[in-house]
């Protein structure tokens, strides 16, 4: 099968934190005033990426992996993780703080969930001006005394603030307690799983007048409650160039900024390869064909690809493979 470079319909969701950057800024086919998430590229149940360019238009993510799953994952990606797309590839808009939140590792989420646990990075694409993240505690913290904090409302207290601007990089691994801040506009990539417990809400309420679940009980086991200045990510920005920005045992992803073509040999390279499109724009071919992508687009070129070339004047690139 000619497997040229995919795009995929964004799978657009609404939250209570959500605003209209996904609209105005990445130009998503959104009437809302509250879309917080677009999923680009998505093998969650339920929720799976449909191909919306070229012959294969149409077709679901599950139904190219269950046919071509080597040729569209990799061998070794096959071999570790069966025909499950391994990542999820989402941009995100918060207008509003999103909750106080962690994840856990995969031994807890395969023995309480059957999941995989889920380590995520993100990648600032605009902020506003004195907006930040909440990544980890300020100092470290006895368990007793966040439980306490979470008893009389003062957690926030123990949490650490970083201001952000476009470029900034973090990775956010198991176990770090952290939320996005309101006017951070931002592209995620994480381990297909969304186990997520929720430890504090600043108190809000749905539409219906609900506090939203919490999941407290749950994280106190989960939680890494030393101080950790592990998670801004300090990585090359050489134009023309391949920048590593992460390297763990879930992704690779690496940074690109290009003002004039690229070719690369992907030969050798046993995995897929996506493209997400932080600024400008470039066209993308493989050995059986092109896809142009924008601002706010997603481009999966599939492992059986020889090489790919990315023909840019001016594009800014996340490049991830497995």
């Amino acid at each position: 099968m000619n497997l040229y470079p995919l795009k995929f319909k964004p799978i657009l969701k609404e939250r209570l934190w959500g605003g209209t950057k996904l609209k105005e800024v990445l130009n998503k086919p959104i009437d809302s005033d509250i879309t917080g998430e677009s999923w680009e590229l998505s093998g969650v149940v339920g929720d799976i990426s449909e191909i919306s360019n070229g012959n294969l238009e149409g077709t679901s993510l599950q139904e190219l992996m269950d046919s071509q799953g080597e040729a569209l994952l990799g061998k070794s990606v096959v071999e570790r993780f069966g025909k499950e797309f391994p990542i999820l590839i989402k941009f995100i808009d918060a207008k509003q703080d999103l909750s106080i939140q962690l994840h856990p590792n995969d031994e807890l989420a395969k023995k309480r969930h059957n999941s995989f646990g889920k380590t995520e990075m993100w990648y600032i694409m605009d902020a506003d001006p004195g907006a930040k993240l909440i990544v980890g505690f300020n100092k470290d913290v006895e368990k007793q005394e966040y439980v306490k904090s979470i008893e009389d409302g003062t957690l926030t207290d123990l949490m650490n603030y970083e201001e952000v601007s476009e470029g900034d990089t973090f990775f956010i691994n198991t176990g770090k307690i952290h939320a996005i801040g309101a006017g951070v506009l931002l592209a995620e990539i994480q381990q297909t799983s969304d186990i997520t417990y929720r430890v504090f809400d600043f108190n809000r309420k749905d539409k219906d007048g609900n506090l939203r679940e919490l999941h407290t009980g749950l994280a106190v086991d989960a939680i890494d409650y030393k101080k950790k200045d592990d998670f801004k990510v300090d990585y090359p920005k050489n134009k023309g160039e391949t920048n590593p920005m992460v390297d763990c045992p879930y992704f690779k992803t690496n940074f690109l900024e290009l003002i004039q073509p690229l070719k690369q040999n992907l030969s050798e390279r046993d995995s897929f390869t996506i493209y997400m499109c932080v600024g400008g724009g470039a066209t993308i071919t493989n050995d059986w064909g092109s896809t142009e992508i924008r601002k706010g687009e997603t481009v999966l070129v599939p492992a059986s690809s020889t090489y790919v070339d990315i023909s840019a004047q001016k594009a800014k690139l996340l490049e991830v493979t497995i």
